[in-house]
């Protein structure tokens, strides 16, 4: 079942007369209890879909459902519930995440009270996490008393308090070093596969990306390419990873070409296209195609 589903998103912003096309008709399809990761350069329109999908903001046109809601057609109240009840979200500054004078055990209660979960069961709810999460002896530190890592994880127990269905993370490991932005990523792919929650990553960390079934590129506030891995074992019974990229075609028939394929064929303007009985041949036009 599709847990995400956006068709044709368009976001457009105004600002002293001139217009920004944040998204141009932008789709993407995320399965119940995925684990995917959005990556591309800044301005490409990551976070802006990130914004819709959480409930931050409006698209301008299309269509964005997230756990069956309808993000066009709810409500102010509506929208408040849906971020209180069906998503989570981690951002990349810690002090977003955490009230500074609360511990780990409190701001995570705090969560549940907002939720407004009974309050008998907050105390073991508190504990749940923190124990999914590893992170026990954190229950009595404050935030100024942690690590960027440690920070981070505990984010990750605030954001699940109201047991959501689906949990956002926008650049979640952009600060931190490699030791601990690999510690918290194994706690997103921990949750991901003890609770069934359907994670979505926006990150630039490579690292991050290719540890993932599943990595969807936005170029031009478009989805422009996916890299599907897998494991296969080989004669031996050797486990080896396999990746394959994939070009998004959308539905007038245009798509992206990755753009390291452009750079290294020198391709520019224009290509000549050639189709045979099972595929379409992709050339870089040459001087004889000009004339």
């Amino acid at each position: 079942m599709m847990q995400i589903d956006c068709a044709d998103l368009v976001r457009i912003f105004s600002a002293e007369g001139v217009e920004v096309q944040a998204l141009q008709g932008l789709t993407l399809g995320v399965d119940r209890g995925e684990l995917t990761a959005i990556v591309g350069a800044s301005g490409s329109g990551k976070s802006t879909l990130l914004s819709i999908l959480s409930g931050l903001d409006r698209p301008t046109a299309g269509r964005a459902s997230v756990a069956g809601h309808d993000l066009l057609t709810m409500t102010a109240r509506e929208r408040t519930l849906f971020r209180r009840r069906t998503i989570g979200f981690v951002w990349q500054q810690t002090s977003r995440n955490l009230l500074p004078y609360l511990t780990a055990g409190e701001n995570i209660a705090q969560s549940l009270a907002i939720a407004r979960r009974p309050r008998a069961q907050r105390s073991r709810r508190v504990d749940d996490l923190l124990e999914l999460l590893d992170i026990g002896e954190l229950r009595d530190r404050r935030p100024p008393e942690m690590s960027g890592g440690q920070q981070q994880r505990v984010a990750i127990a605030v954001a699940l308090a109201n047991e959501p269905e689906v949990l956002f993370a926008d650049e979640p490991t952009g600060s931190l070093d490699e030791a601990n932005s690999q510690r918290v990523f194994d706690a997103l792919r921990d949750v991901n596969e003890r609770l069934g929650v359907t994670v979505l990553i926006v990150t630039h960390d490579s690292d991050v990306s290719t540890q993932v079934r599943r990595t969807v590129q936005i170029r031009d506030g478009r989805t422009s390419t996916e890299v599907l891995r897998s494991t296969r074992l080989d004669e031996h019974g050797t486990e080896h990873l396999h990746a394959r990229e994939y070009a998004v075609l959308d539905k007038v028939g245009r798509m992206q070409l990755p753009q390291d394929y452009i750079t290294r064929l020198a391709m520019r303007d224009r290509v000549r296209l050639e189709l045979e009985e099972d595929h379409v041949q992709v050339h870089r036009a040459d001087s004889e195609d000009e004339r």
